[in-house]
């Protein structure tokens, strides 16, 4: 060992001494070859710097890329799905059995009026060669499970029960929207493929009638959450996100604040106040799903909250969004000048008043920009919401802040995992209408932190 550690120093030795000889010996040489030897120095300084730049930028380029991939892949699978497949069924309506006295409908009939026999008897006119009662229940599976449903809807909209036969557009069922947009692969075996041959045999009859188009699918935006494709859209989702949002920023802007204001001007130097500082940093690092943990024993177990509610989701998403914005909020009050404070001070003002009055006007961007970064990433978390049981089966739209509902992120998650082909075309769609609340969120905090920044 001792040997060992002799052999290096003397080793260490002899190139310092190599090293102080020959920056010696460059001294003591011409003009001519100290310049040449700093020109050299300059070009391998240069080429590293070239090297760098371009290294920097190929990994832009790679994560560009890779971007790019992405929003193709979820745009190619998700556009077809602002369209609806609808078949032009010819019906005529028993004015008698859903009107009142007075000519008008009676909601009550309307509701207990067998729209969905009416309209699969009507379409089944169109077929007189069907005959067998499997046959009919296969010619009826090409309409949409909520025909019916559609058609009422459509009728009281309107309010008017026109006479005679009329022509009705309504929606396909989800294994014709498919096969139109040409999503299925009419090619492969029957065992293989969700529409069989002799559904494909009355499709392309329907689509040589010309009673087949493909319409904007309005119901994606003003409809909750449906077990059939072709009647599921994400206002629930939408609106249950919302409400949850507004929760988190209630909660967590003014708590988040407030305790930035006190661990930069106020709290006493000592192991209690690093012990939070500590604290409130770790905090923001830990996983999603352990706020979701937090709020299912707390919130729902100990207090007996309504499970699936935006209250409580919006309390879970405040205590993981809370240490993202003490942390913006304590560098933008650091980013004042000094100054400012002092001369606060100095003409009298008390310590609350300069903090208020004076410290946070001005770091009011950076605030509202930490806290907009931390919703729009609260926005996007599934796992604790999922954990105080907002991954529920919601078909109506919240009108409150108690009532059960569902997020965005959650409604993608469930959509995602079902089986019908058509579904995982509508995440793919309800992925772009998230992706530009997040555009716009970040996009926001962009412009107000330009408009109401102030160069020092």
């Amino acid at each position: 060992m001792f040997r060992a550690n002799w052999g290096n120093d003397m080793n260490n030795q002899c190139d310092s001494a190599l090293a102080s000889s020959s920056i010696a010996n460059l001294y003591s040489a011409s003009t001519d070859i100290r310049m040449a030897h700093i020109a050299a120095g300059l070009k391998k300084r240069r080429a590293a710097s070239r090297r760098l730049r371009i290294y920097g930028i190929a990994a832009i380029l790679t994560a560009l890329g890779f971007l790019f991939i992405l929003l193709t892949t979820i745009i190619s699978n998700g556009y077809t799905a602002l369209q609806q497949t609808e078949i032009a069924v010819s019906i005529e309506i028993p004015a008698e059995e859903i009107i009142d006295d007075s000519g008008a409908i009676d909601i009550e009939k309307s509701r207990n009026f067998n729209w969905g026999g009416l309209v699969k008897r009507s379409f089944r006119k169109n077929f007189p060669e069907v005959t067998g009662m499997l046959d009919q229940r296969s010619l009826g599976e090409l309409l949409s499970a909520n025909a019916g449903y559609d058609l009422r809807m459509q009728i009281e909209k309107t309010g008017i029960v026109e006479a005679g036969t009329q022509i009705y557009w309504v929606k396909a069922s989800d294994d014709v929207d498919m096969l139109m947009k040409g999503r299925t692969d009419r090619k492969i075996d029957e065992k293989m493929r969700r529409i069989k041959n002799n559904q494909l045999v009355w499709f392309d009859k329907i689509v040589a009638d010309g009673s087949i188009r493909l319409a904007f699918n309005s119901t994606f935006f003003t409809a909750a959450d449906s077990r059939e494709p072709e009647s599921a859209g994400v206002l629930g989702a939408v609106v249950g996100s919302a409400m949850a949002l507004v929760v988190t920023v209630i909660l967590a802007l003014p708590l988040a604040v407030m305790a930035a204001v006190y661990l930069e001007y106020f709290a006493p130097p000592g192991r209690l106040t690093d012990f939070i500082e500590v604290n409130v940093n770790n905090l923001a690092a830990v996983p999603s799903i352990v706020f979701g943990l937090l709020g299912l024993a707390v919130f729902l177990g100990f207090f007996g909250m309504p499970r699936s509610a935006p209250l409580v989701g919006g309390m879970v998403l405040a205590l993981m969004t809370l240490p993202t914005i003490i942390i913006a909020t304590r560098a933008s009050i650091r980013a004042v000048p000094t100054s400012i404070r002092d001369a606060a001070l100095g003409l009298g003002a008390s310590p609350m008043q300069t903090a208020l009055d004076h410290v946070l006007p001005l770091a009011a961007p950076g605030i509202l920009t930490g806290t907009i970064i931390g919703i729009a990433q609260a926005l996007g978390e599934t796992a604790p919401l999922i954990m105080i049981g907002m991954v529920a089966f919601i078909v109506d739209v919240p009108s409150s802040f108690t009532d059960p509902a569902t997020a965005l992120p959650v409604q993608i998650f469930i959509w995602s995992d079902s089986a019908e082909r058509a579904f995982y075309e509508r995440s793919s769609l309800a992925i772009m209408v998230l992706l530009l609340f997040l555009i716009s969120m970040n996009l926001t905090a962009v412009l107000l932190r330009r408009k109401f920044e102030k160069k020092w």
